[in-house]
């Protein structure tokens, strides 16, 4: 058998300190790295968990912000050599299989190696990985390391993050953690200090159409760079200072609740709670979660200590089944935890947008029981189009995009009624509203005219 180098590569000056740190008699259990834009953060934390796998044997998980993302930039990625990502941290001669599907590399030392999506952060619950790295942490949905955190607590695993800012959030925050813990690693490094760039190079990045606090973030590694393409965030930050995120919003004498939502399984589902006052909004709850069907949101809205007057679906709840025989419609209805079950109607992106900016300035939100989705509101941002090296009118979708979508179909129905009383009846033109039998008729009318077409 031919011998193989492990780690496969040679670390690059800036990258020794990582390998270092988990290579030792005594290896490190935590590692925050604030690294830009080309300093290889994937291949240099591949080869690390390679080179952890013949210390312990177990799983090794390499969590992208989304499972797709994953599959591109690095199963299916090459250097700019021609030779294959996973090719180069793991050779064929270490290998004892691979499956394509689901990403995933077993190797010769009876470890594994996975990458994965913290998108889909329920589906490593259970998995029991003793080695973990989330990679662009900063766009990763931040409940993945929350449930995963016990897992490694256990086994004695051990986590990196790696990620280039995204403004203060919570990247920002792990990597403050880490400073205070000596016994975790960190660092923050840029472009220009390792040697990969130079001022000037970055100055004509942004000549050629870089925004330049995109281009402070990606290169410079530069926390106070505004989030550049976020749609709602300035409108958050002006909420904070105006005094608009409080605590213990809700108020029982002031009427009944109103629930909106943008529903899914493997998807996040997110639900935002409305409460009409003069002049304008609280939102006094928020609730996310994947991998539920409607009978677990069923049972967990009804855990709520609210009186639901309304429960806004999104378009396609008709239809969207939470793997289920029933319509998500179907189940809420038979369910009774609201008084009345509306269909909103389809939003494009840029409704979606408009919705939500027009009414921020109307609403109060709870800020620890809203903290999660407040943090998703900040984070939801245009997608960045490198082609055309300008933003385009989409809302990139990714981890926050669910949160969002679920407050801008609450703010399309909302905004038609801040004049009403407490306890409101949608417009018939803003929302649809149904019984359980209306529904059965309105099937079965569809189900007539698709046979008689």
């Amino acid at each position: 058998m031919s011998r193989v180098r492990i780690p496969a590569i040679t670390p690059r000056p800036y990258q020794l300190g990582a390998f270092e740190y988990f290579d030792q008699d005594k290896p490190g259990l935590r590692a925050v790295e604030c690294w830009s834009r080309r300093m290889g953060k994937d291949l240099c934390y591949m080869n690390i968990a390679c080179m952890k796998s013949f210390d312990r044997k177990g799983l090794y998980l390499h969590m992208l912000p989304e499972f797709a993302h994953a599959r591109r930039t690095i199963w299916d990625g090459f250097t700019n050599e021609g030779d294959r990502l996973i090719d180069i941290a793991f050779p064929l001669a270490i290998r004892a299989g691979i499956n394509e599907q689901e990403m995933k590399i077993d190797l010769l030392n009876g470890s594994t190696w996975q990458l994965g999506g913290s998108d889909q952060y329920n589906r490593w619950v259970g998995s029991n990985p003793i080695g973990l790295v989330f990679s662009e942490f900063a766009l990763a949905h931040p409940k993945g390391w929350e449930l995963m955190r016990p897992i490694l607590a256990l086994n004695g695993g051990w986590a990196a993050f790696v990620s280039t800012p995204r403004g203060y959030n919570h990247f920002h925050a792990l990597l403050d953690i880490a400073k205070r813990r000596p016994e975790w690693r960190w660092s923050h490094q840029n472009a220009v200090e390792v040697g990969l760039m130079t001022m000037a190079q970055i100055a004509q990045e942004i000549a050629d159409g870089m925004p330049d606090e995109l281009a402070r973030q990606e290169y410079l590694c530069d926390f106070s760079a505004a989030n550049v393409g976020a749609i709602l965030g300035g409108r958050i930050e002006e909420a904070e200072k105006a005094g608009r995120l409080v605590s213990d919003l809700y108020d029982p004498r002031a009427g009944g609740v109103m629930v909106s939502s943008d529903i899914g399984f493997r998807d996040t589902a997110t639900f935002w709670f409305w409460q009409l006052v003069p002049g304008g909004f609280h939102l006094i709850d928020y609730d996310e979660d994947t991998g539920l069907d409607a009978d677990d949101w069923i049972a967990r809205l009804g855990d709520k200590p609210y009186n639901i007057h309304t429960l806004h679906l999104p378009h396609d709840a008709r239809v969207k089944t939470f793997q289920s025989k029933h319509s998500a419609v179907e189940k809420f209805l038979k369910a009774e935890i609201a008084e009345h079950v509306n269909i909103v109607p389809a939003l494009n992106s840029l409704d979606k947008v408009n919705a939500a900016r027009s009414i921020m300035a109307r609403c109060k939100f709870d800020h620890a029981k809203c903290a999660q989705g407040l943090l998703a509101l900040r984070e939801w941002s245009f997608k960045w189009d490198d082609v055309r090296r300008q933003y385009s009118r989409e809302p990139d979708h990714n981890w926050a995009s669910h949160a969002a979508d679920g407050f801008a179909y609450g703010a399309s129905v909302m905004k038609e009624i801040v004049k009403r009383p407490p306890r409101p009846q949608l417009p018939k033109a803003a929302a649809e509203s149904f019984t359980l039998n209306q529904l059965f008729v309105d099937r079965e009318r569809f189900n007539t005219n698709e046979r008689i077409g």
